[in-house]
């Protein structure tokens, strides 16, 4: 399997000709969400899928994905009841959110939740408190070079201070469980997992000799949703995390899980917007503004610095193209999707047309405002 393939399905498409109403819309197909986690569970046999519920929270997709034996990783007590109404059991769910209220833990622990995300000495007094006896998993911060979308170093700890977190939790009562990373959403270099497998076999070490057993790596996400440039196949990712795993752990290689957000649900849904209006600054100008009826506030929050550059189509692709800006509808001078890197769309695009916004199944929805210049939220349909 291609990871991601961003092409519509012909159950969207059949959906979109008989679709009656006005304003952009998402549309995912629940096959491909499926197909995505059955080729996850395949490429990665012994790692259990924990589907990072913010991706996107549709309630048709936690249930698919519960139903098909998936785990959960969850960032607010809000996500964590959404998975639970799928009729999921809690020990499926990890709170993998190292920034939590202690009211927030102990929600989530009284609904079932025992194993909490720590990256500091203070969040773990807050789970010792409101989660006595849970597991716990230090975030480590990595170095998230070959993604689109790197992490900042606003979640996880240096290395070299893991151990010393994971000696709290146990001299507290938890059960100091392992170590998470994340390489960067959109991860294209397959080797990635490498670097943070080496630290992550020193902490082990670190806590082997202070008489703690860690039992757990979380692998975290990154696995890429193909946009425009072309990804690696999941297979490639699978062999190379195996090999990273036998290279550090050699023998003892520990559980392992992963957090597919993107990787599980982007290529699963398609945009439909329209364009508002075709524009020149001046008569000399080559390249045209397009706006569409979606912005930056709808949904396209992912176009911040144009990270993620989305395949978009349209019914005049055979025609001539010229080099474009796209912008949002709103009145705000940031709600501008692609004006550094021109897009290329058809010199014969008009106002009135549609457009396709492909592989917009993750971070579309949760991202829309709720009603900023009074458009309402992303439209979403799942089929």
């Amino acid at each position: 399997m291609q990871m991601g393939d961003a092409e519509m399905t012909a159950r969207i498409r059949d959906f979109l000709k008989k679709r009656c109403d006005e304003g952009p819309c998402l549309v995912i197909d629940l096959d491909v969400v499926r197909d995505n986690y059955q080729a996850f569970a395949r490429t990665l046999p012994d790692t259990r899928v924990f589907y990072a519920v913010k991706a996107n929270p549709d309630p048709a997709i936690l249930k698919l994905l519960a139903d098909l034996g998936s785990s959960f990783d969850v960032a607010s007590v809000t996500e964590t009841k959404d998975v639970l109404a799928t009729g999921c059991t809690p020990d499926r769910i990890s709170y993998g959110n190292t920034i939590k209220k202690e009211s927030e833990i102990a929600a989530a622990f009284a609904l079932g939740v025992t194993l909490f995300a720590v990256d500091c000495e203070a969040e773990v007094e807050k789970v010792a408190r409101a989660a006595p006896g849970s597991r716990v998993i230090c975030r480590i911060h990595c170095d998230g070079s070959g993604s689109e979308w790197p992490l900042s170093r606003k979640f996880g700890c240096e290395p070299d201070y893991a151990p010393d977190i994971l000696e709290l939790a146990h001299r507290l009562g938890l059960v100091a469980h392992g170590i998470s990373f994340h390489v960067g959403s959109q991860q294209h270099n397959v080797e990635a997992w490498d670097r943070a497998l080496a630290s992550t076999a020193s902490v082990f070490r670190a806590c082997a000799e202070r008489g703690i057993a860690l039992s757990m790596v979380n692998l975290g996400g990154g696995f890429p949703a193909k946009y425009m440039r072309k990804t690696p196949k999941l297979e490639s990712y699978g062999k190379a995390i195996f090999r990273a795993l036998r290279k550090h752990f050699g023998n003892a290689v520990p559980e392992t899980i992963i957090e597919p957000g993107r990787g599980l649900v982007g290529n699963a849904g398609v945009i439909e917007a329209e364009v508002v209006l075709i524009a020149k600054r001046s008569p000399e100008d080559e390249v045209r503004w397009v706006y569409l009826d979606i912005g930056k506030f709808h949904g396209l929050a992912e176009t911040i610095d144009e990270s993620i550059r989305y395949p978009i189509r349209t019914s005049r692709d055979r025609d001539e193209m010229t080099p474009c800006i796209i912008a949002g509808p709103t009145c705000d001078s940031v709600d501008v999707l692609y004006e550094k890197n021109p897009y290329p769309l058809p010199i014969s695009l008009a106002i009135g047309d549609k457009v396709l916004i492909e592989a917009t199944g993750a971070y579309t929805t949760t991202y829309s405002s709720v009603g900023f210049n009074g458009y309402p939220p992303l439209k979403s349909y799942v089929i």
